[in-house]
């Protein structure tokens, strides 16, 4: 059973998305929170597998529940789980530590996809955003495409020539998020693999 944990500040929301996972066999729910503050002191309890994250939320919003939530040690998938596919929030959620990135206004099927993608491994992105992505970064420069500073990092250690365990442990972060990073970086900057993204790293980023 995947355990799966819903956060999201409406509550018509939270109950659509109750009844969506009691559909699966092979899901489990085991918690939901209504805000970013109370996710946090959740996932601590529940230890869910996989948390579906809404980022427009009041006090403690969704990005900074997930960089809280995955910077301890065996902590759970984040799949952000919202309205907005504009480049920035993409950028940030990844860069915050989710795996994922999902809209509201997919398919039942897609969601229960995407957590199981993520919980085994996999950044299930949809296609919208995947999209606003790669037009991004048909710019040419970092400029552009607007990489953050934890993905310039990541493409650096490509450029390198390090795998992604050694690029994980040496920025302190989780595999799976270096494996997120760099499918952003890939889809945005316009290259399929890593040989591709270290040349354009080195015809792109200033040295550093």
């Amino acid at each position: 059973m995947i355990r799966v944990m819903i956060v999201d500040d409406h509550q018509v929301v939270r109950s659509g998305l109750e009844q969506l996972l009691a559909t699966a066999e092979d899901l489990d729910l085991v918690g939901s929170a209504a805000d970013g503050a109370a996710a946090i002191e959740l996932a601590a309890e529940v230890d869910p597998d996989v948390v579906l994250m809404d980022l427009s939320m009041p006090e403690v919003d969704g990005i900074e529940a997930t960089r809280r939530i995955t910077a301890v040690d065996d902590h759970p998938e984040v799949v952000v789980l919202t309205s907005f596919s504009d480049q920035q929030r993409i950028l940030d959620a990844l860069d915050a530590g989710a795996v994922g990135y999902v809209l509201k206004h997919a398919e039942p099927d897609e969601l229960l996809a995407a957590i199981r993608a993520a919980h085994a491994g996999g950044s299930p992105l949809d296609p919208k955003a995947a999209r606003v992505l790669l037009e991004r970064g048909r710019g040419g420069d970092r400029g552009a495409v607007a990489l953050s500073d934890r993905e310039v990092e990541v493409l650096r250690l490509v450029e390198s020539g390090l795998a992604n365990k050694l690029i994980a442990r040496r920025l302190g972060i989780a595999e799976r998020t270096v494996k997120a990073h760099l499918t952003s970086v890939f889809q945005r900057i316009g290259v399929t693999d890593r040989t591709q993204a270290a040349l354009w790293a080195r015809d792109h980023l200033p040295p550093g």
